[in-house]
């Protein structure tokens, strides 16, 4: 038998009240349909079907990446009648597996037992216990706990609301019972439209197997109709992050403060302050921490390194023993060798400096080659951009580079030179040597402040 998955993700999602769709709307910084499409991947399908309805072109264009195919209904009608919309490319003899766009944190574990332990001919469903039912699904079983039928809330009296076990919408069965059960499902309900779980009590007829698998948490199964619901899944997922770093020797300061919005790989001994945000993948070695307030994304941090509060570091590599920040900022393509000391207010763009090299004051280090054991004064520039390209500057190793220059690239500063403060550097200056450029220095007598004129 073949799979293949179908992910709903037609609706409007009014309550969100945004001019985004719904399935656009974030989980940790990815859309949540991105995440259920990887999720499904993790399966290895024949095929994945995407039904979209509401913004149907920016959802292909915003997710052009994704592998699926683009499925349209025309006109929303009820997920039965979604799941109708995707049958006609779909084989007879393939397993189907229905997911929905807005149920972003289905575990693989849940999904792979579901697929267990489903018949080929048969049907299986994910179920859960929560403890607020309120609007959901309810599962109908029959003397022998069998399911019997699957009623909605809005069609549901006193008693059948009282059950907390709720269908998650998410089922499995074969192309060829979808085939044969959904032109039998009516729309005579509250809705007026054609409701996927409808096909249970044809299954039953039928004397189908049908089989539940119950969901590790509530959580996992919760879909997203409004912003309420966005935040307390986003706010659960990044608890079960914390916990596994946890788990695995990180500190983290406070878990409800934390933001993973990627992947982390941490060594023993790891420190994260509160509201740090990590994105893309980020490495840091162990007995590292990271201060408050910081952004990492797409970086690898060495050993033993600090990162003080308020700094932000994208695409760089910080090996051993660096000292960065507080308020520091390390841009793309920025690599800083061993014991580096990356002060207060010092910006760093597409530069690497060799080891034990300092800048700790209010610099701009851009498109440079900094050698080893060179002291970087402050208000140092790199006037790196004329207006049309950019140019090197190179710093060879020992040098020592006064507070308040100014190094118009290209320009090479050689091995053990010196530069004055306050000088424009405009030329290569020699090894060896102390090298500076400053106006005279003139007073005028008798000059007056200018005063403001009356009328």
């Amino acid at each position: 038998m073949t799979l293949h998955i179908v992910i709903l993700a037609a609706g409007k999602g009014k309550r969100m009240q945004s001019s985004l769709p719904k399935v656009l709307h974030p989980i940790a910084g990815k859309p949540i349909l991105e995440r259920i499409v990887e999720t499904a991947q993790q399966l290895n399908p024949d095929a994945i079907d995407v039904v979209i309805g509401h913004e149907k072109e920016l959802l292909r264009t915003r997710l052009a990446h994704l592998p699926v195919n683009w499925v349209e209904q025309v006109q929303p009608a009820g997920t039965g009648h979604a799941v109708a919309t995707a049958l006609p490319q779909i084989a007879e003899h393939a397993q189907v597996l229905i997911l929905f766009g807005d149920v972003p944190l289905i575990s693989l574990s849940t999904l792979r037992q579901l697929i267990k332990n489903t018949a080929v001919d048969g049907l299986g469903l994910v179920t859960a216990k929560v403890a607020n039912p309120y609007g959901l699904g309810r599962i109908i079983r029959n003397e022998y706990q069998h399911i019997a039928r699957i009623i909605e809330h809005a069609d549901a009296g006193p008693e059948e609301l009282s059950i907390n076990e709720i269908n998650s919408g998410i089922l499995l069965t074969s192309a060829k019972n979808l085939r044969c059960w959904l032109p039998k499902v009516s729309n005579n309900n509250a809705q007026g439209e054609y409701y996927l779980p409808d096909i249970i009590p044809h299954a039953v007829i039928e004397g189908c197997n049908i089989v539940s698998v119950l969901a590790e948490t509530e959580q996992e199964v919760q879909g997203i109709n409004d912003r309420t619901q966005l935040i307390l899944l986003e706010r659960y997922y990044q608890q079960r992050q914390a916990r596994q770093l946890l788990l695995a020797g990180v500190t983290i300061a406070d878990p409800q403060r934390f933001d993973l919005r990627g992947c982390i790989q941490a060594g023993k001994d790891v420190f994260i302050d509160v509201n740090v945000v990590l994105e893309g993948e980020v490495i840091i070695g162990e007995h590292s921490s990271i201060g408050a307030n910081c952004v990492l994304r797409n970086v690898r941090i060495g050993n033993h390194v600090q990162i003080k509060a308020n700094s932000v570091i994208e695409d760089a590599e910080i090996a051993d023993g660096c000292h960065i920040g507080p308020f520091a900022r390390i841009r793309p393509g920025t690599k800083l060798a061993e014991q580096v000391h990356i002060g207060n207010f010092v910006e760093v763009k597409n530069t690497s400096l060799g080891a034990g090299s300092k800048a700790n004051h209010l610099s701009y280090l851009g498109d440079a080659t900094i050698g080893k054991q060179v002291n970087i004064g402050a208000g140092t520039i790199t006037c790196n951009y004329d207006g049309v390209n950019k140019h090197k500057t190179i710093i060879a190793d020992e040098v020592f580079i006064g507070s308040g220059t100014e190094l118009v690239a290209p320009v090479k500063i050689n091995t053990g030179a010196t530069i004055g403060a306050g000088s424009t550097i405009t030329k290569d200056a020699p090894e060896q040597t102390l090298t500076l450029s400053r106006s005279k220095q003139i007073s005028v007598p008798g000059w007056m402040r200018p005063t403001k004129k009356t009328d």
